[in-house]
């Protein structure tokens, strides 16, 4: 890697550390504090003011520093936000004062310990008495590197925009509190929650493209999973009632600004009860991420849009009423999958001539309902064409109990009454793969024998939890809630 001036020059001060028997890459930095203990310290202290007694240990990166007279002011970032230092000659002692103002650069990690000082400027400061370099940075931090527009690069260099930007950091901490929210409404619920296999010879529970790998160990093919869902509804049949997990899936599919290959979801399945208590649930959920969400960033224009779009009651909309009101379509669940294909057509979509009946529905449903979403709504009770492992309705025939849950601009997650009759469910594998072709579908015959042993009553959801994480911080793309998205190579 070729090496510019600056990256040459701030190596030659390492060597020059090293030559006269100092190290430039310490072990570690005992007994420091956040830089808001500090600021707190100063609370008392008038302009000019030391602190009396008390010093303090900090680290952090060093953004900024400026001499004047015997005197510089060094900025120093921790994840508690920046903190004026004060070096003075006197202080330091002048060759060890000079020494430091040599030596340091932008981007260097430093580790500093003195009283709390408020500056004659008012600035609460720490007064150093001992400097010490943690980390010397080679390379110079990106000044400006927030403000590339172009995204993948920006993606790509994920550690340099956390570096140069204090609202990613602030992003990715509030990702953070929101999973751990979720998790909180689940554990106190009465849920378990489990990890299951994410490698496996059949990649279910969802209709995507899995990706495929090789256990040489075991000379087989296997498929990473697309979806929790089958595995957690086998602990069902084992006696575990209520689960979730909190995981990774993967499908071969698109990149875009809602969709990527890797991501995180949350499933959950509960015996004994049914759609309509999981849709409660769920707006119980999202009123208490909203809240949370509304601690976290209350002054931020771009995630009060969501927030507010979070806090029930939710719309309701039939899917097939609403589909045949906005297509002008009367009776369209009840159309042959060639007249469906052909109105998907004609609204522009280019799915595959031998795709589904219930996928030229989906598609219908995507190009005229979904776009008409200003707020958090649910979807309820669709055709069974397009739902494989949902209880058909008990009072709407052709339909199942199922719902969905939309944000404006795409789905956040789906939940069904789910089918616990093995040999419906044997049938409704059959057909799906008659309809796709090939694996499209991966019928998971163990799962059908699990069902056989009994499945209690049961409703699940599966949420996009990258999504959940976008929609409450106002982020447009899901690349920006996802700490490294896969990205086009360069």
């Amino acid at each position: 890697m070729d090496e510019t001036r600056l990256e040459a020059e701030r190596r030659a001060k390492v060597a020059r550390w090293r030559s006269s028997g100092r190290e430039p890459y310490p072990w570690a930095f005992e007994g420091r504090v956040a830089s808001s203990v500090v600021r707190s310290a100063c609370a008392g202290l008038r302009p000019g003011e030391t602190g009396e007694g008390a010093t303090y240990r900090v680290a952090g990166r060093l953004r900024t520093v400026r001499e004047h007279g015997r005197t510089a002011f060094a900025v120093v970032e921790d994840l508690d936000g920046p903190l004026q230092l004060l070096l003075r000659a006197d202080g330091l002692g002048e060759e060890a004062y000079r020494g430091w103002l040599a030596d340091l650069d932008p981007g260097d990690i430093l580790g500093a310990e003195g009283p709390a000082v408020v500056s004659r400027s008012g600035e609460p400061s720490l007064e150093v008495r001992t400097l010490t370099l943690l980390a010397k940075a080679i390379a110079p931090p990106p000044e400006k590197f927030h403000g590339l527009q172009d995204v993948e690069e920006r993606i790509r260099g994920r550690y340099l925009e956390l570096l140069a930007s204090p609202g990613a950091r602030q992003r990715f901490r509030v990702r953070t509190a929101l999973i751990g929210e979720i998790r909180r409404a689940f554990d106190e619920a009465g849920f378990t929650e489990v990890e299951t296999p994410i490698l496996g010879p059949v990649a279910s529970g969802a209709a995507a493209a899995p990706f495929v790998t090789h256990s040489n160990y075991l000379n087989e093919e296997l498929r990473l999973r697309i979806a929790l869902e089958l595995p957690l509804k086998r602990l069902l049949v084992g006696g575990l009632e209520k689960v979730y997990e909190l995981g990774k899936s993967f499908r071969n599919e698109d990149l875009d600004s809602t969709h990527s290959p890797e991501f995180t979801e949350l499933e959950a399945y509960w015996a004994y009860a049914d759609y309509h208590d999981l849709r409660a649930f769920t707006e119980g959920l999202f009123a208490r991420l909203a809240d949370r969400a509304a601690e976290l960033l209350p002054d931020s224009p771009a995630a009060r849009k969501g927030i507010d779009a979070f806090r029930p009651p939710f719309p309701t909309v039939d899917f097939g009423e609403e589909l045949a009101r906005r297509t002008g379509q009367p009776g369209i669940l009840s159309k042959s999958r060639e007249e469906l294909r052909d109105l998907a057509r004609q609204a522009g979509s280019t799915v595959p001539e031998r795709s589904s009946t219930g996928t030229f529905l989906d598609k219908l449903f995507e190009h005229y309902v979904e776009p008409t979403f200003d707020r958090v709504t649910f979807v309820v009770d669709h055709p069974e064409a397009t739902t494989p492992l949902a209880k058909r309705h008990r009072s709407k025939p052709g339909r199942v109990e199922r719902f969905e849950v939309f944000f404006p601009g795409f789905e956040l997650g789906n939940a069904y009454t789910e089918l616990n009759d093995p040999d419906e469910q044997e049938r409704r594998f059959r057909e799906q793969l008659g309809e796709r072709g090939g694996d499209g579908y991966a019928f998971d015959a163990d799962f059908v024998r699990a069902m056989r042993y009994g499945l209690p009553p049961c409703t699940g959801i599966g949420l996009g939890v990258d999504r959940i994480v976008m929609a409450l911080t106002g982020t447009p793309s899901i690349k920006d809630v996802i700490l490294f998205p896969l990205v086009r190579s360069r």
